[in-house]
């Protein structure tokens, strides 16, 4: 049962990190068609809530340090860049390796568990 959850928390982080790099990618090349879209940055929020909250389940099992460092250090570096969207309305690049570093976390932690 919990090599499941775990398989789920997974796919739910590895699926919300790729979808939230599609979406700060592929924004701001659609920003420039001038076709009346704005960036929201509450999507962006959005995508670090669901992603914090697979990190926070993760981080209750028995997963290795490494991966549990990788995907902490992930998510400060992803909740930082959208703080600082939200405040100074820069998009740091910082996000862009948050991002990264929370795909991989999670394809080590499915790979972890797929061993045991």
């Amino acid at each position: 049962m919990k090599k499941q959850l775990s398989h789920s928390l997974d796919f739910l982080g590895i699926s919300s990190a790729t979808l939230c790099l599609i979406h700060c990618l592929v924004f701001p090349l659609i920003s420039i068609i001038p076709i009346g879209i704005s960036h929201n940055h509450w999507i962006d929020f959005l995508f670090a809530s669901i992603g914090l909250y697979a990190v926070v389940k993760i981080l209750k099992t028995s997963t290795p340090l490494y991966v549990k460092l990788i995907l902490s250090f992930s998510m400060v570096m992803i909740f930082g860049s959208v703080l600082v969207t939200l405040f100074f309305h820069h998009h740091s690049w910082v996000l862009y390796v948050g991002g990264v570093g929370m795909i991989v976390g999670h394809l080590l932690n499915f790979r972890f568990h797929k061993h045991q």
